[in-house]
């Protein structure tokens, strides 16, 4: 019988001290779906279920150095790509892919926190558009953030997602696919389009009403990267992600933390009240 391997999953992506979003988050998410998790810290935060109250880039040369370092020893099977909050950093993560080319790339263009505090700079958004879109396997933008990348006002309507990604995917590389997520909709279901320009496919979910969605981004993302190489094909990827981060979300009330936007709880298959 051939052996399982277990995937190593890198996340590049800030730190939140509440552990609800970026690279702790990630690590839960990938831990909880049989992935090995590694990071490389690109940004620092003074964050907490309520506000962020100041970012710290980590400099480009350090994020290289970690960057380096780790790919030289570790196997890397799928890299998810979180807040880089500056150009030059940017401009490492994209050379560090180029060079070490990981099969599966997940990038996550975050840009606003829950508490509406803006994470990405204006003059990054187009060094991500011009460096790391074209490397990404997966593209998981929500609305907002998808408006900002194609340069348009934020949509409204599910019947307008298809347009929108169609404004999206020549910025991407030709194997490339957008998941673009509709949770800013209205409806007792969310809508979330998965194309890469072929193939098209909606998922749909029941909306959860609850105020614990801290983390959401990051959650799927990271989760989508650690199913990549366990799955077939990028559409089943998508469904298994999209199954677990509704489980963590549906299960957020089993936890405690902080008085804003709370956590989503990765490990609610191994940790019960």
């Amino acid at each position: 019988m051939e052996k399982t391997i277990i995937p190593n999953v890198l996340t590049i992506a800030g730190v939140d001290p509440s552990g609800g979003a970026g690279v702790l988050a990630d690590i839960k998410a990938i831990s909880a779906l049989g992935g090995y998790g590694c990071g490389v810290i690109a940004a620092l935060t003074a964050q907490n279920t309520c506000a962020v109250t100041g970012v710290c880039p980590v400099p480009a040369s350090f994020v290289r150095e970690q960057l380096e370092t780790l790919f030289e020893d570790v196997r890397i099977d799928a890299v998810k790509i979180g807040m880089l909050s500056d150009v030059a950093v940017i401009e490492e993560v994209a050379r560090a892919l180029d060079r070490y080319r990981p099969r599966f790339v997940v990038l996550d263009p975050v840009m606003i926190a829950k508490s509406g505090d803006r994470l990405l700079p204006e003059n990054c958004v187009q060094a991500l558009k011009t460096k790391l879109l074209p490397l990404a396997t997966v593209l998981t933008p929500n609305l907002p953030e998808a408006a900002v990348l194609a340069g348009e006002a934020e949509i409204t309507q599910e019947g307008q997602m298809q347009a929108l990604a169609d404004k999206l995917l020549p910025l991407m590389g030709k194997d490339s696919w957008l998941l673009l997520k509709g949770g800013h909709l209205t409806g007792a279901e969310v809508p979330d389009l998965l194309t890469n320009g072929e193939v098209n496919v909606v998922f749909k979910a029941d909306r959860i009403e609850t105020k614990n969605t801290h983390g959401t981004g990051c959650t799927l993302s990271s989760a989508l990267a650690t199913l990549l190489p366990q799955c077939e094909t990028v559409p089943e990827a998508v469904e298994k992600a999209k199954k677990y981060l509704w489980e963590a979300i549906s299960h957020s009330g089993e936890l405690t933390v902080g008085h804003g936007h709370g956590p989503v709880h990765h490990f609610y298959r191994f940790l019960t009240r």
